[in-house]
């Protein structure tokens, strides 16, 4: 048995690996942060084939083995001193790691409280773990009895990495057992905060567009109530959750976006909210990789337009209730034209028209504010009221929003990942006057049929002057797609990062060119 000097070495070596690990463990608390703590989604993640962070964490304890080892030999006239060199070696190795880390999540994970106490879980986790193996190692130590024991003794420690995110996912599911019932009672408070408030209540779902429905009815209602709409994507219970006991909900309307990655999560949103009036901008495949197939996604959204009194239904989903509010031949934009400054289109709602003009762009956008514009009429919004309005929209972040900068134009397109809105946004970038590149991951969450769709996306790309690829896995059907369109090869580029990319684009861009940003995939892809 080891005596009370070796017990507290072990221990101080367990404390140092604890909190060096734990360090080179935070893209694995962002990447569950993102996943909005669902274990088993995360380890779907982590598990597939070509996970890139998971071949990095297990290069890390290879080497972290070789090296300890190394040191432990080259060192071993110390004796029983040379495991502390091993040790230190140890943790500069994770150090170094870690620090060529501290930029890897384009969204850093943020540090909540319950992020906090999953991380002070997983150290505990840890800690138990290493003292034990520790332990372990100095019994074998000494009942072999032989120097180069003593020597390796911290090397088989070197493992570790492989297994942080084992400990990561454990200690999530061990703090459900506190989380759950936590957030079972903040939805709770938020349930009744709505449940007493005398607004009206508007549910707002569909596989695209939803964000910018939200934002262009909210801009619109708020010409003649008071209206509140959960912010960005706070789109889950405990997104719209926070919103609510933060902000309360005093206000003529209330507009909840209503996400959906499963079944049953509209049926859990909409028992929460109870909205009186629910809108479905459309569906398509996005998400079938959790949803399995296109009716399944159709069922769960259409959990919303049977939940509501009132239903309006996008062009995809007007099938989902037959008494809805506003069907196809009530609302929608025709004679739609299409540039890079303006999108221009006549907008019919309730047997009137009107030729409008917005600073949104793309072809998409004038389908969204027709939808937003059907429920500002169901909510007492007069016809001029609403055309009035529509010239006053600003862009929704991040949703093909132009910028300018140094005389280049930039269309941020980075939160749309769905197909059809990917090629409404290259259908712009090709209306630019000067030279056009496009830079993109892909899109993903399209299940069986990712790689078909993502072909289908390098096909659109033939033509443009300059296809940027970012990613190590994603893009090869993108490539694929390009080259079998008849795509330049000298025009295509791929990157591993999209700061690689910005840094490409920096000697090549000039006066007069746009750059297209579609789809900047979140850090689990």
């Amino acid at each position: 048995m080891p005596d009370t000097i070796e017990l507290l070495t072990i221990a101080a070596f367990a404390v140092a690996f604890t909190a060096m690990l734990t360090y080179c463990a935070l893209p694995l608390f962002g990447i569950l942060q993102q996943e909005n703590y669902a274990c088993g989604d995360a380890v779907k993640w982590y598990m597939k084939r070509k996970n890139m962070l998971r071949r990095r964490y297990r290069l890390l304890a290879l080497c972290l083995v070789l090296v300890s080892a190394l040191l432990g030999v080259c060192f071993s006239f110390l004796g029983v001193y040379a495991q502390i060199v091993g040790a230190v070696g140890y943790i500069g190795l994770c150090a170094l790691f870690a620090f060529s880390f501290r930029r890897a999540l384009k969204v850093p994970a943020e540090p909540t409280k319950r992020l906090i106490r999953l991380l002070v879980c997983t150290c505990l986790l840890l800690f138990a773990a290493l003292f034990g193996a520790e332990f372990g190692l100095c019994c074998a130590v000494k009942a072999i009895g032989r120097p180069w024991a003593e020597v390796l003794r911290i090397a088989p420690l070197g493992v570790f990495p492989a297994l942080l995110f084992l400990f990561v996912a454990a200690a999530g599911c061990i703090m459900k057992v506190y989380e759950i019932p936590r957030a079972r009672h903040f939805i709770k408070k938020a349930k009744k905060t709505l449940a007493e408030s005398g607004c009206i209540k508007v549910g707002v779902t569909g596989s695209f567009g939803k964000t910018s429905v939200k934002a262009i009815a909210a801009q619109m209602l708020s010409c003649k109530f008071r209206v509140k709409a959960t912010p960005a994507s706070y789109n889950t219970p405990i997104g719209i959750a926070k919103f609510v006991n933060g902000e309360g909900c005093d206000c003529d309307v209330f507009l909840a976006e209503m996400g959906a990655r499963h079944t049953g999560d509209i049926a859990e949103l909409c028992a929460m909210v109870d909205p009186a009036v629910g809108v479905v901008t459309g569906v398509c495949a996005q998400h079938l990789e959790t949803f399995g197939s296109v009716e399944n996604i159709r069922r769960e959204k259409g959990e919303l337009a049977r939940a509501a009194e009132k239903v309006i239904l996008g062009e995809t989903a007007r099938d989902m209730r037959e008494d809805a509010l506003c069907e196809g031949r009530d609302f929608g934009a025709e004679n739609i034209e299409i540039s890079c400054e303006r999108t221009k289109f006549t907008l019919f709602l309730g047997g009137e028209r009107a030729d409008v003009e917005t600073s949104l762009l793309g072809r998409h956008a004038a389908e969204d504010i027709s939808i937003a514009a059907a429920l500002c009429l169901s909510l007492g919004m007069t016809f001029g009221e609403i055309v009035a309005a529509v010239p006053t929209l600003t862009p929704v972040p991040h949703r093909l929003e132009r910028s300018e900068s140094g005389g280049v134009t930039i269309l941020d397109d980075a939160y749309n990942g769905n197909p059809l809105g990917a090629k409404n946004a290259v259908e712009v970038l090709r209306t630019a006057a000067g030279r056009k590149i496009v830079v993109t991951p892909g899109l993903v969450e399209l299940g069986e049929i990712e790689e078909k769709v993502n072909e289908d996306l390098g096909g659109e790309l033939v033509g443009l002057d300059m296809v940027v690829l970012v990613g190590e896995t994603r893009v090869l059907a993108v490539r694929n797609g390009y080259k079998d369109g008849g795509g330049d090869e000298e025009k295509l580029k791929t990157v591993s990062t999209l700061s690689a990319a910005q840094e490409l684009l920096r000697n090549f861009l000039r006066a007069g060119d746009t750059v297209l940003f579609l789809n900047d995939l979140p850090d689990k892809y």
